[in-house]
């Protein structure tokens, strides 16, 4: 990264560094992988890269479905060019598939496709262990107007349906995914961060049997191994498709 941009902000997968235009922030993906709040971190050469890649595609698709995101444009193959915005503390988690963190908090078992999306809101605090939240609890502690609630969880339902189907077109099943919003210098929500198999749950409908087959960072998590392999073939189908 050029040394005449300044580092705003490092995360666990990405690192923002200031624009010349100060509407704009440069987004630089890592290769490490992290899982369960940071306590287990790897390091995977080309991750970076892949989620990059498939980000950029999966903000394309969006903003041609007339999605508001903070994405202008690729700079190279590891970084993007993005709107700056004040990112809303709060992970937005969208489920058409009961699993993970659903099934240990419920009575609901792996895999049951549920009857309609399940959104779920999380506080966006490492401290707290990133707690479910209510819609009171954000209202009680000012997060955000209820108005601007509704219309995350409008544009959440919306994202849901372009990608159930676009990725159902490439044979993966939209298991869940997580968001994040922020606010331009408009005042204008605009949806942030990335979309790539870090944040999304992926399975692959091209199994004859009934096993699961995740392209995605429960490759990671449950040391299933080959993590850079099931992230390649997400970008290979997304790139065969668009």
């Amino acid at each position: 990264m050029n040394n005449q941009h300044e580092l705003i902000y490092e995360g666990k997968a990405k690192k923002v560094f200031s624009h010349d235009d100060e509407d704009k922030v440069i987004i630089e993906f890592k290769d490490d992988a992290t899982a369960f709040n940071a306590e287990k971190k790897a390091k995977f050469e080309g991750k970076g890269k892949l989620n990059c890649l498939i980000s950029a595609k999966i903000f394309e698709l969006l903003i041609k479905n007339n999605i508001p995101t903070h994405f202008l444009e690729l700079e190279n193959e590891h970084t993007m060019i993005a709107q700056k915005i004040k990112v809303i503390p709060l992970e937005i988690v969208l489920r058409n598939t009961a699993y993970g963190s659903l099934c240990k908090q419920t009575t609901i078992k792996p895999r049951t496709i549920l009857a309609k999306p399940l959104i779920d809101i999380y506080l966006k605090n490492d401290e707290l262990n990133d707690p479910l939240i209510t819609k009171d609890r954000i209202e009680l502690m000012n997060i955000l107007s209820s108005r601007d609630l509704d219309l995350i969880i409008d544009l959440t339902l919306k994202i849901n349906d372009i990608l159930k189907s676009f990725f159902e077109n490439i044979r993966i099943h939209l298991v869940d995914f997580k968001l994040e919003f922020g606010y331009d210098f408009k005042n204008n929500i605009l949806l942030g961060d990335e979309l790539s198999p870090d944040n999304c749950r992926l399975w692959d409908l091209n199994q004859k049997n009934d096993t699961i087959v995740s392209l995605d960072k429960d490759r990671f998590r449950n040391d299933l191994g080959g993590l850079i392999e099931a992230y390649s073939e997400i970008h290979r189908r997304i790139n065969d498709f668009i």
